[in-house]
């Protein structure tokens, strides 16, 4: 089932805000924690340094009338800083991978920072982009793949 969901970026306090949002909603995460040391690494990338293999790369907490929240740390050895503009994310998960196309070719254009639409290791196509206006958009569908 489609469904929309707000993406927050932080610098390292993630589990912190979630514990600290859990509490005021009455709510856990819906999901198990993933942190970043969990995922393998890109073939090319450089290996994360320790203190990040334990920062959360997503974790997801519903809150009001079905709404979620997603959350992640940005990473320093990866030259992330978190700004205005990039500490938000409206999530988008279609249940086609023809939607996603369809909304991704709408919202991306005259949009900046475009990744266009990738497969990922945990079987989504996912994919952002800033559009016009400055909202981020994300992009997560399952594809099968």
């Amino acid at each position: 089932m489609s469904r929309v969901s707000t993406y927050l970026n932080f610098m390292g306090d993630t589990e912190e805000a979630f514990d600290f949002y859990a509490s005021v909603f009455g709510t856990e995460p819906s999901v198990p924690i993933t942190r970043f040391g969990d995922m393998p690494a890109p073939p090319d990338a450089p290996a994360l340094p320790e203190r990040e293999r334990s920062m959360v790369m997503h974790v997801e907490l519903p809150i009001l009338a079905g709404h979620v929240l997603m959350g992640t740390d940005m990473l320093e050895s990866m030259g992330h800083e978190l700004r205005v503009g990039n500490n938000s994310t409206i999530n988008l998960e279609p249940d086609t991978v023809e939607e996603a196309e369809r909304l991704y070719a709408a919202l991306s254009q005259g949009a900046s920072d475009a990744t266009g639409l990738e497969h990922m290791p945990w079987g989504s196509l996912w994919g952002t982009c800033l559009d016009r206006f400055g909202v981020r958009w994300m992009f997560n569908v399952a594809d099968g793949e």
